[in-house]
């Protein structure tokens, strides 16, 4: 299916349902207001020469409508990072795509400390422009026929690229990925059947949409479900999430542990009660996140698996079916394999090696970068570079980035697996990544990065009981507050950056 095509179809079925509530503004917009919206923007950004054009805008209803009508219009979206580096991401991606158009606004410029540059559209002083007659001739074409209005809008194929997204650059220099139509409408018509989606469900909208899971799971998913997203366009706000939670009562909610456990840290007992589903994914989910939302809300969570190359959700737990530490079933029409490291053979169930995904969900390539998509796609399989196995039951189990596995004395050490270990004992709230250092002797040390101060002497004498000697790190580091990417996880390689200057220091 056409994502914009589809949300067409249910906003003229659903014309007085909430689609929209923006708590950054206050507003509230029915699909109608949506539809109508968004055929105004259409119009505005046919005039934008470019084919690919920047959006850096944080998650609302603006933003959303924004996306849309640039889809509507013919044109392909190219988010922008605004939390690391506004200015650099802008002039990174337009060097990488080719485009000068930036949709922006001035207050987004302010907050993020993004100097005004050339060629930036401001959506606020679009909207000042819009006249009665914009307005009247956008409601008109609204009210056209679903066929009729269908064929005023870009027509296109499933296999055309829908949206720019850029890998989070955690650990090297980001890369354009494509996501087709096909793409992200498979994801979604996946997550719909395997959480049985309502019309009546509300979805609470807070992930960036530069971020896939934000894309797909906050924004395409609910529009396309005839669902309400309520959206609020900094979830670093914690305390100010939670109430909208309160107040909103939203019915599901997939983002990030970072985010989750830092809103039910700012919340009372019950405050998230309306929760039907929690679906946690883009990092591993501590046992804390998932003990705190039942004990305190009596509200079950439920830890996926994706990538930005699959759009991006692979395997999810689910009511009824669900293995608490592993990472669910593969969604339906997504295959998975775990082949060896070094020869590519499949592995029988219970052995670890790499993991291997195939469907409809797989991107189109890395964009303007053959080379690179050659290496991550196979005959139609993506490698993800993680590890991980398949037990007796089908569900996949995840056990770290291939390339956060280290060699030390010739023996394979995961970072991953040191990290669990050591957030088991360090105090609440601490949190902790662990790095590797070049070392002449061995080849490589581990270093932690600690946000506070920590008794190392007594937590290495009890992770000596857990760890074998070679996983032993060698160094602890307090760094006032870890690099974060805009998901809320780490940034291992600012991480490992800021580590290495400090011991050096």
């Amino acid at each position: 299916m056409l994502l914009h095509q589809q949300f067409v179809r249910v906003a003229k079925q659903n014309k007085n349902k909430m689609a929209l509530v923006d708590r950054s503004t206050g507003k509230r917009l029915t699909y109608s207001r949506a539809l109508i919206g968004s055929l105004i923007l259409a119009r505005k950004f046919r005039r934008i020469d470019d084919g690919y054009v920047g959006v850096m805008i944080p998650t609302s209803a603006g933003c959303m409508l924004t996306v849309l009508a640039l889809v509507m219009c013919g044109k392909v979206p190219v988010m922008i990072n605004y939390s690391t580096g506004a200015a650099d991401n802008i002039r990174y991606a337009r060097t990488r795509c080719g485009f000068k158009t930036v949709i922006t606004s001035r207050g987004v410029l302010e907050k993020v400390g993004c100097p005004e540059m050339d060629d930036m559209l401001f959506v606020d002083d679009l909207m000042k422009e819009v006249t009665g007659f914009d307005k009247l001739r956008a409601a008109l074409q609204a009210a056209l026929p679903t066929s009729w209005l269908l064929s005023t809008l870009h027509q296109g194929h499933k296999d055309d690229t829908l949206v720019i997204l850029f890998t989070s650059g955690s650990e090297k220099a980001p890369k354009g990925v494509e996501l087709t139509h096909r793409n992200i409408g498979s994801n979604v018509q996946a997550i719909q059947e395997a959480i049985e989606i309502k019309d009546s469900d509300v979805f609470l909208a807070i992930l960036p949409l530069f971020h896939v899971f934000g894309q797909t799971a906050n924004f395409w998913l609910p529009l396309c479900s005839a669902s309400t997203a309520v959206t609020y366009g900094n979830p670093l706000e914690f305390k100010t999430v939670a109430g909208i939670i309160r107040d909103e009562k939203p019915t599901i909610a997939i983002a990030t542990p970072f985010f989750l456990s830092s809103y039910l840290r700012a919340a009372k007992p019950g405050d998230f009660s309306s929760l039907r589903i929690v679906v946690v994914g883009a990092d591993k989910m501590p046992d804390k996140l998932r003990e705190g939302y039942e004990s305190q809300h009596g509200v079950a969570t439920f830890e996926g698996y994706g990538a930005t190359e699959t759009s991006p959700v692979i395997s999810v737990n689910l009511p009824g079916h669900n293995k608490p530490g592993s990472i669910g079933r593969p969604l339906p029409g997504v295959t998975v394999r775990i082949v060896d490291v070094d020869s590519g053979e499949d592995l029988p169930a219970g052995e670890e090696g790499k993991i291997l995904v195939k469907g409809d969900l797989v991107m189109k390539g890395y964009f303007d970068d053959l080379e690179e998509t050659i290496l991550h796609i196979n005959n139609g399989w993506y490698e993800t570079g993680d590890m991980g196995m398949l037990d007796e039951d089908g569900y996949l189990w995840h056990r770290g980035r291939l390339k956060r596995f280290v060699k030390i004395g010739g023996e394979m050490v995961s970072l991953v697996r040191v990290e669990m270990e050591l957030e088991t004992l360090l105090p609440e709230g601490v949190e902790c990544c662990v790095v590797e250092l070049p070392d002449v002797r061995k080849g490589a040390v581990l270093a932690v990065a600690v946000s506070e101060e920590v008794d190392q002497k007594s937590l290495l004498k009890a992770l000596g009981k857990r760890l074998p000697p070679i996983s032993m790190p060698k160094h602890f580091v307090v760094l006032d507050e870890l690099p974060k990417m805009g998901s809320g996880k780490v940034d291992f390689r600012s991480t490992t950056t800021l580590v290495q200057e400090r011991l050096k220091a």
